[in-house]
């Protein structure tokens, strides 16, 4: 038998085991991530709800961002020691009991803090994923397994507002929460299942400084800095748009049903395609003009949901959702490949900056769009994505 013919078969068998590794993985990261934004799809519901301001009920949906940033943070300093494995499934098992509890609730001060509980939960299993992937495969296996997982994340996006939107308006908004606290239960016995059971981590790292440490390291790197503040500033933007354009959307002229706001949401399914191409282009354009080209792409889109056309604005939100989603998988990449050592620390430090600008711009564009308006909202949400795009001139391509 010829060489040929032996690898032949070999090189399939490489490519099954690339593509089963690569569905698991961004499936793990559905339904991690898939209570984060689903909420926003029944945002205008919950306004009636709880009878309250689109801005509160904004940044009440957006506390669990809150959460996701103090998790990073408390995972970087404190989880060296955490075995990955069972640290993600009793985060993704505890995180069902928030979710049920947000079906019984009727103060949108308790909502707010059992979003907040949802975000430390699903944060804590996010940054030990980061962290096992990193530890567990080669650095071209681990490129592709965070495109992975950013692909589940985006998936999170498009199939979780489509199921939440689907669910409360034929069942009602408490049976809604019920089926996601379902779906928490599943990741937990996915990752249970799946997962390979691994000793506390990196214990070259472990014997040379105390955790409490581990995070000065990646503050020290320029690069592992910017990426943060970049970070910062893709979810502030992505969080900004996708909070309020629901409030245009169900608005004259456009005027969509709950249900219809709820298909709008397929303008996700590109991203889908295009994020898994991430690793490419960055390899091909290196970090610094690949975050930068793909932030361009966002702000076209940004300016294309000013208009009154239902296409233009669905065009619009599709090169939003593929330009951040490309960007952050960009950056998170290069967190991975430039932190050569303290990767937990770095992972969680670049997910707190992330979330916590996803806090930020709940916040601030809540209050842009209830006191000045939509044309403002979008103005600032530009030229947030413009100084992100100032702060990657620092990033270099790494050495291969």
């Amino acid at each position: 038998m010829t060489t040929s013919e032996h690898t032949g078969p070999a090189r399939l068998g490489m490519i099954a085991a690339d593509s089963w590794r690569f569905g698991l993985i961004a499936l793990i990261a559905f339904l991690t991530l898939v209570d984060l934004f689903a909420t926003q799809a029944i945002l205008p519901s919950l306004v009636i709800k709880f009878g309250v301001s689109r801005a509160t009920m904004g940044f009440a949906v957006n506390a669990s961002t809150f959460g996701m940033a103090v998790a990073g943070i408390a995972v970087a300093l404190f989880g060296r020691g955490i075995d990955r494995r069972n640290g993600i499934w009793i985060s993704l098992a505890v995180l069902a009991i928030p979710t049920t509890l947000l079906s019984l609730t009727d103060s949108i001060v308790i909502f707010a803090l059992l979003r907040v509980v949802q975000g430390l939960c699903m944060s804590t299993a996010f940054t030990l994923t980061m962290a096992y992937l990193a530890e567990h495969f080669s650095a071209r296996q681990t490129t592709g397994a965070l495109a992975a997982y950013v692909t589940g994340n985006v998936a999170s996006n498009f199939f979780g507002r489509l199921m939440s939107a689907a669910v409360a308006d034929t069942c009602g908004i408490s049976t809604n929460f019920l089926t996601f606290a379902a779906l928490n239960l599943v990741g937990a016995a996915l990752v249970w299942l799946t997962l390979q059971k691994t000793s506390a981590m990196m214990r070259a790292d472990a014997r040379r400084e105390p955790s409490r440490a581990a995070w000065k390291s990646p503050l020290m790197n320029v690069e592992l800095r910017a990426c943060f503040t970049i970070g910062f500033l893709i979810l502030f933007v992505f969080i900004g748009t996708f909070t309020y354009v629901n409030f245009q959307l169900v608005a004259a002229p456009l005027s969509l049903s709950p249900m219809a706001l709820g298909l709008v949401y397929f303008v996700f399914l590109p991203s889908m395609l295009t994020t898994p191409l991430a690793g490419r282009v960055a390899a091909g354009l290196g970090p610094r003009i690949g975050i930068g080209a793909t932030l361009a792409l966002a702000i076209l889109g940004l300016l294309l949901l000013l208009t009154s056309s239902l296409p233009v604005v669905l065009s619009g939100m599709a090169l939003v959702a593929i330009g951040t989603f490309l960007a952050q998988a960009i950056a998170t990449g290069h967190v991975s490949r430039t932190a050569s050592r303290d990767r937990a620390a770095a992972s969680g430090i670049y997910l707190a900056s992330y979330y916590a600008g996803g806090l930020a711009g709940s916040f601030v564009i809540g209050q842009v769009y209830d006191r000045i308006g939509w044309t403002a909202c979008v103005t600032v949400l530009a030229a947030v994505l413009a100084c992100a795009i100032a702060v990657a001139r620092v990033l270099q391509t790494p050495r291969t």
